[in-house]
């Protein structure tokens, strides 16, 4: 019986292990509500893969949540603004909505302009990307930043309101007038030469615009466009956990 209980113990600890080096772990995505007013954080997860256990929920001012993402995992995060539930039970936001009638997005993603979070989580806990996304438009100031790991491992922010900077011919407004968010030239316009779309779908064709340098301004470290690579993308190395900010 001793000799039995050795086997199953050595064959656990022999499963746990390839478990741990295989890189099958868990980052911790926690989401943080700083702006004065509630949102509703959507997730989406890429490559046709499984979505998270969360798709989509509402996060009071002050209050934060957390999900676990898998590795490999890659996918995105943004928040709705402005949202509510008709006498029918269709529930709608006026900025990011997802487009599924419920607070859970259920693998749908924002209806830009919306500003988003994007991140890859590598196997093995390999190297890690991120950034913070205007390339579909801005509608809330967002951060992301790595808990734990090694290498560079820095803090990306869009921390100010765009909006107040946005152009006319780029605001999206509410019934009261109010610019509650604001478009990316590609949205507003659909052009090649800001979408870097055939023929401009490579960086020597396709420059940053007056638009794009608008986005680059206020937020330097975010995406303003298709190719803003060079200040807009991070990584970390080693399995760190991650915290979303929404008006850092």
């Amino acid at each position: 019986m001793s000799m039995m209980k050795s086997q199953v113990a050595s064959l656990l600890g022999l499963t746990f292990a390839i478990l741990f080096f295989s890189g099958a772990h868990a980052a911790k995505i926690t989401f943080t509500n700083n702006c004065p007013n509630t949102i509703w954080p959507g997730t989406l997860t890429g490559d046709q893969k499984p979505q998270l256990s969360l798709t989509g929920f509402e996060l009071a001012s002050k209050a934060s949540r957390s999900v676990d993402a898998p590795s490999p995992w890659s996918g995105r995060f943004w928040a709705r603004t402005r949202c509510s539930t008709d006498a029918a039970g269709k529930f709608t936001c006026e900025t990011a909505n997802c487009g599924s009638g419920k607070v859970e997005c259920n693998g749908a993603g924002a209806v830009p302009p919306a500003t988003l979070v994007e991140i890859t989580i590598a196997k093995n806990r390999g190297k890690d990307f991120y950034d913070v996304s205007l390339v579909d438009g801005f509608n809330l100031p967002m951060s992301v930043a790595p808990k734990g790991g090694t290498g560079e491992c820095k803090a990306s922010t869009c921390p100010v309101n765009v909006n107040a900077a946005c152009p006319a011919e780029l605001q999206v407004k509410a019934a009261d007038g109010r610019v509650i968010s604001c478009k990316s030239a590609c949205v507003a316009f659909g052009d090649p030469k800001y979408c870097c779309t055939p023929p401009n779908d490579k960086p020597e064709k396709c420059p940053p615009t007056k638009y794009s340098q608008i986005f680059e301004q206020q937020c330097p470290q975010a995406y303003s466009y298709a190719f803003d690579d060079k200040n807009s993308t991070f990584t970390c190395i080693g399995g760190p956990d991650y915290v979303i900010t929404f008006c850092p």
